[in-house]
C-alpha cells in the first residue's frame, strides 16, 4: 500500500496586516529594475538590428558569416576525408543559431506584448479588413482616441516601454506579488468593503488612462458622479421638492463591470483588438485571496478581472459603461412622470407630478433594465421616500425646492448642529461630551466644506472659525524664539 502524505495547508491571511517590504529589500528590487532597463536597451538594439536586416532569418545568417561560423558547402562535393570536419562546423554552426535564436526572440519580447496571461486572448498584429479598420479609426479619431493605434504607441504613450506594459497588464490567476495594497472600511450595514489601491507604477499608468481615454468617451447627462462641474449636490438638486422619490441601489456595482465589458466599449469607441486587450487589463484586477504556502505568500484569485474598487479609473469607466443604462431609465422615468438621475450606483428617481406615482410599475421596469444591462438591485437599499417624510438623495436634504436663500439640496440639520457644537467647544476649550472623541482640525474642515457645497455662505463662516481655530492653535504649539 502507498502511504498517504498529508498536504500542505492554504493560510488566509489578514490583507490589513500583511508585513511592509524592508530597506534592503527595497533597495535590491531597485537594483534588479537598472540591469533590467540596461539589458532591455541592447535587446531593443538588436531587434532594430534583426529589422533592417530582414527577418530573423537574414540576421541569424548575417551574424553566422560575420562570426565565420556561416556553412554553405556542398556535402556531395565534399571528400570522404573532408566529412568529418563538416559535421563539426554543422555542428558549432546548429549550436550558434540556437543562441542567436534565442537573442532575437529575447529582442521582440523587449519590443512586442506577445501574450497576457492565461485565459485571456491577445494578438501582436491587427488582421483585420481594409473597411473595418477604416470605420474604426474614424471612431477613434471621433472619441480623440487616433494616436492609440498599436500596443507600441500606448506604451509611448504611457511613458513607459513595451515590457513594462506587459508587467502591468499580465493576468495570473495565482500572483507571488499584487500591483494593489488590500485593506477594507466600514460600511454603514456593519460589513467591510474590500479597497483595492494600485500601487505607484500601477496608477500612474491608470491616470493617464482617465485623462486621455476614459475621460473622453461619452457619458449619459443623467450621471452626476465624478464628473466636472457634477457632484452629489447636483444630482440631489434634480430631486428637491418632489412629492415622491425612489432610490435604489445597484449590488455590487464596481465587480459587475469586468474586464469583457470594458474592452467591449473600448473597441466600439475604436480602438483596435491589441489596444482595448491591454487598456482593459490595465484597469481591472481579479478579487483575490492573500494565502500563505509553504512559506510563500501567494495571491489567488477568486473571480473574474474587474473594476477595483480604489482605482482612478473604476468611476469613469462606470459612466462611460451606463451610458445605455442611463438612457434606458430615463426613458423609463420619463414615460411615467418621474425625473432620474445616477451618481455612481446610487439611482434615484423624483415624482412632482398631483396624481398617483406608479411605484410599482416604476420599480419593475427598473430591475428588468438593470438585469439586461448585466446589473443587480441591492433589495435591502431601496427607498420610497413621500413628501411627509426626511428625503435624502446623495446624503442631502431636498425636501422643498431652492427658496429666499435656502439651497434646493442642503446638509442635513444634525450634520450642521454636529459641526457648530464641535467648532464652539473648540473655541472655549471645553471637552467633547462624554462618549465621543474629538474631531481633529482636518475633520472640521472637511464637514465645513461639505456645508459650504450647498450653502456657501453658512460654509464660508464655518471655514473662516475653523482658520481662526488653526492659527491661534498653530501659534500655542510653535516653540518660542529665544530673546
Amino acid at each position: 500500500m502507498t502511504e498517504s502524505v498529508a498536504a500542505t495547508p492554504l493560510v488566509v491571511l489578514d490583507l490589513e496586516k500583511l508585513p511592509a517590504p524592508t530597506a534592503d529589500a527595497t533597495e535590491r528590487a531597485r537594483d534588479q529594475r537598472k540591469k533590467r532597463a540596461a539589458a532591455r536597451q541592447q535587446d531593443i538594439a538588436r531587434w532594430k538590428a534583426i529589422e533592417e536586416a530582414g527577418g530573423n532569418d537574414a540576421w541569424i545568417d548575417g551574424e553566422l558569416r560575420q562570426r565565420g561560423l556561416f556553412v554553405d558547402t556542398d556535402p556531395s562535393t565534399l571528400a570522404e576525408s573532408e566529412k568529418a570536419s563538416f559535421k563539426e562546423k554543422k555542428r558549432v554552426e546548429a549550436v550558434e543559431k540556437r543562441r542567436l535564436a534565442k537573442l532575437a526572440w529575447k529582442a521582440y519580447l523587449a519590443t512586442h506584448v506577445s501574450h497576457v496571461g492565461s485565459g485571456v486572448f491577445y494578438c501582436d498584429d491587427n488582421d483585420e479588413p481594409a473597411k473595418e479598420r477604416d470605420l474604426r479609426v474614424a471612431r477613434a479619431k471621433e472619441n480623440g482616441l487616433g494616436d492609440l493605434d498599436s500596443p507600441a504607441s500606448l506604451a509611448k504613450a504611457l511613458g513607459i516601454t513595451v515590457p513594462e506594459l506587459r508587467w502591468l497588464a499580465y493576468h495570473r490567476e495565482v500572483e507571488s506579488a499584487s500591483h494593489y495594497r488590500f485593506w477594507t472600511i466600514a460600511k454603514r450595514d456593519g460589513s467591510r468593503r474590500m479597497i483595492t489601491a494600485p500601487k505607484p507604477e500601477l496608477k500612474a499608468a491608470q491616470r493617464w488612462l482617465l485623462r486621455n481615454v476614459f475621460e473622453k468617451l461619452p457619458v449619459h447627462g443623467a450621471a452626476h458622479g465624478f464628473l466636472s462641474a457634477r457632484s452629489i449636490a447636483t444630482n440631489a438638486a434634480v430631486h428637491a421638492g418632489a412629492r415622491l422619490i425612489v432610490k435604489v441601489d445597484v449590488k455590487d456595482f464596481f465587480p459587475t463591470v469586468t474586464l469583457r465589458r470594458i474592452k467591449g466599449m473600448l473597441r466600439k469607441a475604436g480602438l483596435p483588438e491589441n489596444v482595448a486587450t491591454l487598456i482593459a487589463l490595465v484597469a481591472t484586477e481579479p478579487p483575490r485571496d492573500v494565502v500563505q504556502f509553504r512559506g510563500q505568500t501567494l495571491y489567488v484569485a477568486k473571480g473574474p478581472r474587474a473594476c477595483p474598487q480604489g482605482a482612478p479609473t473604476s468611476p469613469a469607466i462606470t459612466n462611460a459603461i451606463c451610458r445605455r443604462l442611463d438612457r434606458r431609465m430615463s426613458g423609463l422615468a420619463r414615460m411615467m412622470g418621474f425625473t432620474y438621475s445616477r451618481y455612481a450606483d446610487d439611482l434615484a428617481f423624483s415624482y412632482h407630478a398631483d396624481t398617483r406615482p406608479p411605484v410599482g410599475q416604476l420599480l419593475h421596469g427598473v430591475h428588468a433594465i438593470l438585469a439586461s444591462e448585466g446589473f443587480r438591485v441591492h433589495a435591502k437599499k431601496t427607498a420610497v421616500m413621500r413628501s411627509g417624510m426626511s428625503q435624502r438623495v446623495t446624503g442631502l436634504v431636498v425636501n422643498s425646492a431652492a427658496r429666499d436663500g435656502v439651497p434646493a439640496a442642503r446638509v442635513p440639520r444634525d450634520v450642521v448642529r454636529r459641526l457648530k457644537a464641535a467648532i464652539f467647544n473648540r473655541e472655549k476649550g471645553r471637552p467633547p461630551p462624554a462618549g465621543k472623541g474629538e474631531e481633529s482640525l482636518a475633520q472640521l474642515k472637511g464637514m465645513a466644506a461639505f456645508v459650504h457645497m450647498t450653502d456657501e455662505k453658512r460654509g464660508r463662516a464655518f471655514l473662516d472659525r475653523i482658520a481662526a481655530l488653526e492659527a491661534r492653535e498653530g501659534a500655542t504649539s510653535s516653540p518660542r524664539t529665544p530673546s
